[in-house]
């Protein structure tokens, strides 16, 4: 099922305080749906009760248990504060009477300011051909990266016994979408495998247990197959768990997104 289709049967029901959504195999991740597309399905909720001059600058969502596939799911939306600049919403999703994920975001009007300190992070990749990652390999390949396009660009192939923990590449989604919205984007930051696991050499399971993503919204238009180049770094890792950050540009080379993870891996 395409994304799009998703995110539209959350749309569709707008007007509700609650959605129920399904969802099928082809977005796993294990035994759970893939988390980015949970977070996008999330996000896409929330995104419907707030006012349209607010836009996205952070998401935080927590990862509490496993979202089955083709079961389905409740997504309770619930305004916090609406202030006159900033709107705080949280929203958790609900299965077999459980909370799965939970989301904590935060929307801010654009306001003029003295202030302006203009981003001097840059990368060096150059845009790909084509997808060059995973192949597909029943009951290896995690489902869900079938709807991803992934270029590895400097980093290695989960349980390959690398040396670093730094992931370099581009993305963007296999079958492209009507637009690229921030829902797409969430979805797509997460594709990436967390970067420790290229160092293990042999599998284990992982977990995302936090993440957080802060957004910069570019001054230039994205085309809906456009790549975005991501960059991901291990700032420290012990006792199980691992702190990851990364930065995400769109095709013109603009900073659209950070992203912070705090994952837990059983080794």
């Amino acid at each position: 099922m395409h994304i799009d289709q998703l995110l539209h049967t959350v749309r569709d029901n707008a007007s509700l305080e609650s959605t129920v959504v399904t969802v099928p195999k082809d977005w796993t991740q294990g035994r759970t749906l893939f988390g980015g597309l949970s977070a996008a399905l999330m996000y896409e909720a929330i995104k419907n009760r707030v006012k349209s001059d607010r836009v996205l600058r952070s998401l935080t969502t927590n990862f509490v248990g496993p979202l089955e596939p083709d079961i389905a799911f409740e997504i309770q939306v619930q305004i916090l504060r609406e202030g006159k600049n900033v709107t705080q919403v949280t929203a958790q999703a609900i299965q077999n009477n459980q909370v799965a994920v939970f989301c904590q975001a935060c929307f801010g009007t654009h306001r003029d300011s003295k202030v302006r300190v203009d981003n001097r992070t840059q990368h060096n990749m150059t845009l790909p051909e084509k997808a060059k990652f995973i192949p597909q390999i029943p009951k290896v390949t995690p489902k869900f990266l079938k709807h991803m396009d992934l270029a590895l660009v400097e980093g290695g192939l989960p349980f390959t016994g690398k040396k670093t923990a730094k992931t370099c590449g581009w993305m963007r989604f296999t079958d492209t979408p009507e637009q690229i919205s921030d829902a797409h984007l969430i979805a797509l930051i997460d594709a990436w495998p967390p970067t420790i696991l290229q160092m293990l050499r042999w599998p284990a399971p992982a977990s995302t247990m936090s993440w957080n993503l802060e957004f910069i919204h570019p001054h230039q238009p994205v085309a809906a197959d456009d790549w975005f180049a991501y960059q991901a770094d291990t700032r420290q890792a012990a006792d199980g768990y691992c702190h990851s950050e990364a930065n995400i540009w769109d095709a013109g080379g603009e900073l659209v997104a950070i992203s912070r993870q705090i994952i837990a891996v059983f080794d």
